[in-house]
C-alpha cells in the first residue's frame, strides 16, 4: 500500500483523489503538487513508482503542514483564542456555533443531543 506523509493512500484510486484522504490537502494542494512532481492526476496510486511517491513526499515535508502538526496548530489556535478570552473562544468554549450562525433553531451538529428542560406547568384557570 502506498504510503505519503506518513498516511497509507488506497491504491485502487486515482493519485489525485487518494492525495486527499492526508489531512491538510485539497483538490487544490493536491493538483499543485501533481504538476511539481510531473504526475499525470489520472494515474491510479499502485502505477505510480516508489521514486514518485519520494519526491511526493519531499514536496510535501517541504511545503505543507499536514497530518499532526497542522491539527496541533489548528488546536494551538483556538486554545489562543480561549486564553485571551475573545467572543470566538468564548463560542468555542461554550461548544456553539463561532462564525454567526442562529442557534434557536438547527445548530444541533455543534450542540449536540437535544437536552429538555422542564416547563412551568400551566396554572389551571376557575
Amino acid at each position: 500500500m502506498p504510503r505519503v506523509a506518513g498516511i497509507d493512500i488506497p491504491e485502487k484510486k486515482k493519485i489525485f483523489f487518494a492525495l486527499q484522504y492526508v489531512h491538510g490537502i485539497g483538490p487544490k494542494i493536491a493538483k499543485m503538487i501533481l504538476d511539481e512532481a510531473g504526475i499525470d492526476p489520472e494515474a491510479r496510486a499502485t502505477e505510480v513508482d516508489e521514486l514518485k511517491l519520494a519526491q511526493i513526499n519531499t514536496i510535501i515535508d517541504n511545503n505543507y503542514l499536514v497530518e499532526g502538526a497542522l491539527r496541533r496548530q489548528v488546536q494551538q489556535n483556538i486554545q489562543r483564542l480561549k486564553d485571551i478570552k475573545s467572543y470566538r473562544g468564548d463560542r468555542h468554549r461554550k461548544g456553539l456555533p463561532v462564525r454567526g450562525q442562529r442557534t434557536q433553531s438547527n445548530a444541533r451538529t455543534r450542540k449536540g443531543k437535544k437536552k429538555t428542560v422542564a416547563g412551568k406547568k400551566s396554572v389551571k384557570a376557575k
